[in-house]
């Protein structure tokens, strides 16, 4: 007779042990595959999951990526400002204005249709011909992007109505501020084509990564490559701050990790 609760008690705990077992098993899966690097091919198989990732990588990482893998340079110079801190991600938008005296009202008409032809993670890059002295855009621009979803704004050329843009937050980097206009000086020359911004080459739908070391270029079809080597040079260096703070010692620090 006392055999009967026994066995109840046994089966009790092989049922509850086995759940514990299963459902550690579950958790153990869902850690290992949330913490297993994304590859290239998963990053060629996602372009949004791509750009949200390289958001989320320092520039500097990003463009010596390409240096190490392209042997070129393909960030942009000091000049290029942003006109308050910031950092973002997207695909490239370009425009490129020629630099013409006249009187055609509708010698800019292209520009803007431009804009209404982005959205959601667009980046506008602006070739502003001869423009340092000149904006390329301003808060009315800035206010139709930032309306669409755009992710900012790099203009080879001057920027104005700073207010405006810091009020939305919308990010915009350019050569500097100006209070000048573009219209009477300028025509459109094209949208979505080959352009040279501060001596980089952009083609249209490259990633921009952008943060306060300055605006990097990354060629589109080595975008997916270039983002993880990234990531693995972001880790290295990540790692290396404590430990030269531990060590005392940056030159054991580029010692154990490869990286400076």
């Amino acid at each position: 007779m006392s055999s009967a609760p026994s066995s109840l008690f046994l089966r009790l705990r092989t049922v509850t042990t086995v759940a514990v077992v299963a459902a550690s098993a579950l958790t153990i899966t869902h850690i290992v595959r949330a913490d297993a690097p994304k590859t290239a091919a998963d990053y060629t198989a996602d372009p949004a999951g791509m750009i949200d990732a390289y958001r989320h990588v320092e520039a500097a990482s990003v463009s010596d990526a390409i240096e190490q893998s392209l042997h070129v340079k393909t960030y942009m110079s000091h000049r290029m400002q942003s006109i308050f801190p910031t950092k973002f991600a997207g695909t490239a938008l370009t425009v490129k204005l020629v630099k013409v005296e006249n009187h055609d009202p509708n010698a800019l008409s292209g520009m803007l249709s431009a804009i209404d032809s982005g959205g959601p993670g667009s980046v506008y890059v602006m070739k502003v011909e001869d423009g340092a002295d000149i904006a390329g855009m301003g808060g009315l621009m800035g206010t139709a992007m930032f309306a669409r979803g755009f992710a900012g704004a790099v203009v080879d050329g001057g920027v104005r109505d700073l207010p405006q843009l810091k009020k939305i937050g919308f990010p915009v980097y350019a050569l500097g501020p100006v209070p000048s206009t573009s219209v009477g000086h300028y025509k459109f020359g094209g949208v979505n084509i080959p352009i040279d911004c501060d001596g980089v080459k952009v083609n249209p739908n490259d990633i921009i990564v952008a943060d306060q070391d300055g605006v990097v270029v990354v060629p589109r079809e080595h975008a997916a490559d270039i983002l993880v080597l990234a990531q693995k040079l972001d880790n290295s260096e990540h790692s290396m701050y404590p430990y030269i703070e531990k060590f005392h010692s940056i030159v054991e620090a580029v010692k154990q990790f490869g990286r400076i």
